[in-house]
């Protein structure tokens, strides 16, 4: 697969001037614009390269903790959490994890339960 940098970093450009970023909250799932990374980074899929991500920790309202979501249930690795939201099932990337800028935010999904939430900290506390 070839790799798209130059649309991502016309992408980056277009998010880096959005001086509007949205409201958000620590549990939600949201679209973000992750992009074309590197090697075996996560990346986004699309016209503006988002995937699903988790705010795990909202730092300010410009910075928070993510966590990518994926649709295929990847079972037997410790960094990879089964996670159903919504009847959709696939896994919390839990080796993806990394802090972004609220502008890349581009839709909010939903909510997920303290009960899941909490399940999923204590993964990654595990992992860690």
């Amino acid at each position: 697969m070839e790799k798209d940098f130059e649309s991502w970093n016309i992408v980056k450009q277009k998010l880096d001037s959005n001086h509007q970023p949205p409201f958000f909250k620590e549990r939600e799932i949201w679209w973000c614009s992750i992009g074309i990374n590197i090697g075996f980074e996560i990346y986004g899929k699309g016209v503006i390269m988002t995937r699903p991500v988790l705010i795990l920790k909202k730092f300010s309202h410009t910075t928070f903790l993510s966590i990518p979501l994926t649709s295929k249930a990847k079972e037997g690795k410790p960094f990879c959490i089964p996670f159903s939201y919504k009847g959709k099932d696939g896994s919390v990337l839990l080796d993806q994890i990394r802090t972004m800028d609220s502008r890349r935010l581009a839709q909010r999904m939903g909510r997920i339960t303290e009960n899941q939430f909490e399940t999923i900290k204590q993964a990654l506390i595990g992992l860690l």
